[in-house]
């Protein structure tokens, strides 16, 4: 079982961060940062839970900008979507998706997009 846990650790600490900001700090950046985060976050989730891609494969869905007080919240849903994509790929019935890397991998990666975003927002 992949353990998700270091992006659900890093994506729930930085949601908490960005609920927590006042209105003027979400203003200027830290929201757009962090939707901008919870829209890659949702597309590579979309992309381990569509069917093996084929020629009649729906393209990716984008997280709407729903305004700066709810970003916290996108971050978090979009990054535990992510999370539970990363384990059913680990362990499904077909294996991890024919991508270029692992679950693992993606995991990695995941988690330091999240750490980025977060350095970005709050400085």
């Amino acid at each position: 079982m992949l353990d998700t846990s270091p992006l659900t650790a890093a994506v729930e600490r930085f949601a908490d961060r960005l609920r927590a900001m006042p209105q003027s700090r979400l203003r200027r950046g830290a929201a757009a940062e962090a939707l901008e985060l919870a829209r890659e976050l949702s597309v590579r989730a979309q992309a381990l839970e569509a069917p093996r891609r084929d020629a009649g494969a729906a393209p990716a869905r984008e997280m709407p900008d729903a305004g700066v007080f709810v970003v916290g919240d996108q971050v978090a849903v979009a990054g535990l979507d992510l999370a539970e994509a990363l384990r059913a790929a680990a362990e499904g019935p077909l294996g991890p998706p024919e991508t270029a890397k692992a679950p693992s991998e993606m995991l990695d990666e995941a988690v330091r997009l999240v750490e980025q975003a977060e350095a970005g927002a709050t400085r």
